[in-house]
């Protein structure tokens, strides 16, 4: 019994595919998540081909642009999705940005990196948003959470595991290479957002009324609801922690694997892969993990993993990062997914919207301030980047756990 029961909550978001519609949007940005992998791991073997000692920096700076992208054009991309046709926006995005992953191909110098990357995360942050406000217009009432959390798991998920599956990748195709197989993933994804109905995706005139006069206040809304819940500022606290950690890891490894261990790019994808191994296996065993209404022993135990395997990094052979980064990856996960799981079970459905727009920008603010801190350890402190990011993610978790027991007591009890 029990095992039919666990067996039927791990399917139930998967009953949202019978919508034909959703399936096919669901899919097509699950082939664009991984896509936007594929970049990432091709820019850090370039950022390394580029400045071998500085390729921390630059792959740091990029990835700061990333999230600066989105802090700054996601809260807009709601506004713009209220007025203009929905399916208009995503295949015009998504092919723009098919244009500029090709165009990394022929990057000759490191300012070319820099500006590639922000137009493509600027596109970026007006088509994620506008694929989320989709859902609720083409599935039926009672199928809206579980696709909600379909959607939402799988995005935690792949942003964890897409770099394992693009380390793979960028072992048989080379690091220049990788980039053409991520444009045939935004072919194939471009294919399917063409198939969407039309008709289903255009907004009523209702909808286009009210929003863009109250954009500020709903953003500002939608952020005091955030931060007013306590389980949920917990979550976001160690989000934080957790991103100082990974920073070190996405930043820092293909440096410490071609020059600390002087290995080469296929090393830097088997350990890249070993990471995604990890944050897969801990994604889909998360829920059993921690049941627990703060999800606290899933949020302290994947903080205190993450911070464990980086602070030995520097100081151990290749099978045993391997193993580290295996730990790490299960660690990440069980620390970053259940803040979206916390938002839906904390905050009235009416105000979902707003929250999860504010939790977006936040989480990625976190990383745009972790990636600087990494990529300074990284050119500064080679031999020891990890040992300080450890370090540094340990302490910051230990007085976070200290500091919130005694205010909330009753709320940090990791059985409650």
């Amino acid at each position: 019994m029990k095992k039919t029961g666990a067996f039927t909550a791990l399917a139930e978001p998967f009953k949202a595919l019978r919508n034909r519609v959703f399936a096919t949007l669901y899919f097509a940005q699950t082939i664009s998540l991984l896509g936007d992998a594929f970049t990432w791991i091709g820019l850090a073997l370039l950022s390394y081909q580029f400045g071998m000692d500085r390729s921390a920096i630059i792959l740091s700076t990029a990835l700061t642009l990333r999230v600066t992208a989105f802090i700054i054009f996601s809260p807009f991309a709601g506004v713009l999705a209220d007025r203009i046709d929905r399916k208009k926006i995503l295949y015009i995005t998504h092919f723009i940005r098919m244009a500029i992953v090709i165009g990394m191909v022929f990057i000759t110098q490191e300012w070319q990196i820099y500006l590639l990357v922000f137009l493509l995360n600027v596109f970026n942050a007006f088509f994620t948003p506008t694929y989320r406000s989709i859902i609720p217009h083409i599935v039926a009432k009672e199928q809206y959470r579980p696709a909600i959390g379909l959607s939402s798991a799988t995005f935690q998920l792949l942003g964890v595991l897409g770099p394992g599956l693009a380390g793979i990748m960028a072992v048989w195709f080379g690091a220049r290479n990788i980039f053409l197989v991520d444009a045939v993933s935004f072919v194939l994804a471009g294919i399917l957002i063409l198939m969407l109905p039309t008709d289903l995706l255009r907004n009523s005139k209702t909808e286009s009324v009210e929003k863009p006069l109250s954009t500020w206040q709903d953003v500002l809304h939608g952020t005091r609801l955030l931060f007013s819940n306590p389980l949920i500022r917990f979550s976001l606290v160690i989000e934080f922690i957790s991103a100082i950690a990974g920073a070190q890891i996405l930043v820092n490894t293909v440096g410490h694997i071609k020059e600390g261990l002087k290995l080469t790019d296929q090393h830097y994808g088997w350990v890249m892969a070993a990471f995604g191994i990890g944050a897969s296996i801990a994604a889909f065993f998360s829920g059993s993990f921690d049941k627990s209404k703060s999800r606290r022993l899933s949020l302290l135990t994947g903080a205190f993993l993450l911070g464990l395997a980086v602070i030995t990094a520097n100081y151990v052979g290749f099978s045993i990062l391997l193993v580290l980064w295996l730990i790490a990856g299960l660690g990440q996960s069980l620390a970053e997914i259940p803040s979206e799981t916390l938002i839906g079970e904390n905050i009235e459905d009416a105000q979902q919207g707003k929250v999860y727009g504010s939790h977006f920008a936040f989480s990625h603010l976190w990383w745009a301030i972790a990636y600087p801190i990494a990529g300074f350890w990284g050119s500064r402190f080679p031999g020891k980047d990890f040992l300080y990011g450890g370090t540094l993610t340990l302490t910051l978790l230990i007085l976070v756990f200290f500091l919130f027991r005694h205010k909330h007591p009753n709320r940090v009890n990791l059985s409650d």
